[in-house]
């Protein structure tokens, strides 16, 4: 199980749209992650399992989106993702140590967007 690496990727508008399923197209084709993931792939999500990093399944929190050939933090997607680590949508199943991780790398986000992290 793994928490990824803080990245600091510029923010997209605060009133950029998010769809997650159009993002995930996006973000696999920019990454080069038709067929498996690749790094830049992994690095789209907060977190992965990593005893299964060749399976799409195993990413989760998907927060980036491509824009201008750029990968970018989207602020609704680290929101959504900050409420389903408080339990929104029926809540993530993930390992115990990684929560607090998966909570700091949102919180980095959510500060340099001004805001308080949940």
């Amino acid at each position: 199980m793994a928490v990824t690496t803080f990245h600091d990727f510029p923010l997209a508008p605060r009133d950029r749209e998010w769809d997650g399923a159009a993002a995930e197209k996006r973000v696999r084709a920019w990454a080069d992650a038709q067929d498996k993931p690749t790094p830049r792939y992994r690095d789209a999500h907060i977190w992965y399992d990593a005893g299964s990093k060749q399976n799409f399944t195993a990413y989760k929190l998907l927060f980036t989106d491509i824009a201008n050939g750029r990968q970018v933090a989207v602020p609704r997607a680290i929101m959504a993702a900050g409420n389903i680590m408080q339990g929104s949508r029926g809540g993530i199943d993930l390992p115990e140590p990684d929560i607090t991780r998966v909570k700091n790398h949102l919180a980095k986000y959510y500060k340099k967007m001004g805001e308080t992290a949940p």
